[in-house]
């Protein structure tokens, strides 16, 4: 198992305490697992009961909630508790501590990693040098828009094919196969580096990338001189979802390096800042800072930064994510390469359609187009529930081995312009039934887009209802991806898990 070796290992331990009569005290893990990097704990009894705080690395000081001890006599006695980081859809697991012989061992599991460690009582010397620091957060105020994103933003991003593992070699070649398949040409212009580019802060808190990255601005350079632009990924938290550095502490000075770097496009994940930043007001506040601190980066160096707000559309983002400085905010948590996550954040979760427009979009995340979890008719679903929602289309596969027909679907000029429409508006459903839906989307120039969604997974018969649809009874209609004009009166044989994608104009 990882350990995370703590730094203040000089205390001696203290052997024979007595456990049943006193379970208070300070205590300092000499190891434990990286995470979520347990460091001390202070346990207190007063007239109210047992309370406690035990510190992690990953989210700082949090409550020992439901402290209690259990079991009798020395050797059975024990002291159960739980943690919340902040997460409404994790549960948190029991915590136990046990004696042994020269202080406690806390096992249990946190999340999604079993948990092992020992801990000897500390002095306050110990307990002093391994003390949390914490950061103010700006009063609330109004980040003044930046210009970016007046259409969704449309590029590649790393981490749905290879989450941490991605280098600057990679993110060259995936550069120079935008540019080959034409694909920068149909408006895929950013390169975005996901999590797993992190090193370590340097004397000065600068952050730097780590050893598959060896100069940042370099490879910023030849993403630039292909025409196209560099993104880049942290955390208002200590700790990105990966484990690396995250910007707490350190947001002004992180964003003038990715500004320095040449840096477009910045994702901003939550991650472990829920632990400190769990309610509307302090989330709000966080995302507020790094948006200003970007826009006077951007300012200094004459290139602005687009703006991705991923919180996974906690506290009604939509409704405030302008204000923060964002141009894009996720609605929903993440998507796996399969119909049904696609299909449930695409159809059910997809933000409110008000907030969507020039500037700011709701994002449902990246597409999986092209990572082989989904059918080619579901893919074109994706894509065209991603094109009517105005979503941002950021693809997650390895644009570097592309099959002809992963590249039509994502090079679709007739598709992509429906996303990209000028007028900024969110397609909506307007029927659902026995598994079936039609959704609309208003265009700048008068037409409709209308996508005909088969749920099923049985071909299904559909038609659209022209007059109800505003359109008269005869308007002209163009199939986008047959790519040929059909009659007005068609019955479509939609695919099981398919779409059939038409604009319409009266």
């Amino acid at each position: 198992m990882t350990k995370c070796v703590l730094g203040v290992l000089a205390g001696v331990l203290l052997t024979g305490q007595a456990w049943g009569a006193d379970l208070t005290g300070d205590w300092v893990f000499q190891a434990a697992p990286s995470f979520p990097c347990f460091t001390k704990m202070a346990i207190r009894q007063d007239a109210a009961g047992l309370h406690g705080t035990i510190t992690s690395e990953w989210y700082g000081d949090l409550p020992m909630l439901d402290l209690k001890v259990v079991g009798e006599g020395p050797a059975g006695e024990r002291l159960v508790f739980h943690i919340d980081n902040g997460n409404p859809k994790l549960k948190p697991l029991d915590l136990t501590l046990a004696p042994n012989g020269q202080g406690v061992t806390l096992t249990g599991q946190v999340w999604y990693e079993k948990q092992e460690a020992t801990a000897h009582r500390a002095t306050a010397a110990e307990m002093a040098a391994l003390d949390f620091p914490t950061y103010p957060l700006p009063a609330p105020a109004h980040v003044p828009s930046n210009g970016l994103a007046r259409t969704p933003p449309m590029g590649w991003s790393s981490w749905n094919k290879f989450a941490e593992a991605i280098d600057d070699k990679t993110v060259r070649e995936i550069a120079d196969a935008l540019v080959r398949s034409g694909l920068r040409d149909a408006g895929y212009v950013y390169v975005n580096i996901d999590d797993g580019w992190q090193g370590e802060r340097g004397p000065d808190g600068v952050l730097h990338p780590n050893a598959k990255f060896p100069d940042m601005k370099a490879l910023a350079d030849y993403v630039h001189a292909r025409g196209l632009k560099l993104g880049i990924y942290s955390s208002p938290g200590p700790k990105s979802c990966a484990g690396y550095a995250g910007s707490y502490g350190h947001v002004e000075q992180d964003a003038r390096t990715w500004a320095e770097w040449g840096i477009d496009y910045l994702k901003y994940d939550l991650c472990s800042g829920e632990g400190f930043y769990h309610t509307a007001e302090t989330v709000q506040a966080v995302y507020q800072q790094m948006g200003a601190a970007l826009v006077a980066a951007g300012a200094a160096t004459g290139r602005p930064i687009v703006y991705s707000l991923c919180e996974y559309g906690r506290f009604d983002v939509g409704a405030w994510g302008r204000d923060v400085g964002g141009n894009l905010w996720r609605t929903t948590g993440d998507i796996e390469d399969s119909y049904a996550s696609m299909a449930a954040i695409g159809f059910d979760k997809n933000g409110v359609p008000h907030h969507t427009g020039p500037g700011g979009w709701n994002d449902p995340d990246m597409l999986e187009v092209g990572n082989g979890g989904m059918t080619t008719e579901e893919y074109r679903t994706h894509i065209s529930l991603w094109a009517m929602m105005a979503a941002p289309l950021l693809m997650g596969n390895d644009a570097r081995s592309m099959p002809r027909d992963t590249l039509a679907l994502l090079g679709n000029a007739e598709v992509i312009a429906i996303d990209q429409d000028p007028l900024g508006r969110q397609g909506l459903p307007v029927r659902k039934q026995d598994g079936t839906e039609v959704w609309t989307r208003p265009l700048a120039d008068g037409s409709v887009a209308v996508g005909l969604f088969n749920r099923t997974d049985k071909p299904m018969a559909m038609t659209a209802d022209w007059p109800a649809l505003g359109l008269g009874d005869h308007p002209s209609v163009r199939d986008l991806w047959a790519h040929r004009g059909v009659v007005s009166g068609a019955v479509h044989t939609v695919p099981a898990h398919g779409v059939v994608l038409l604009r319409a104009t009266r």
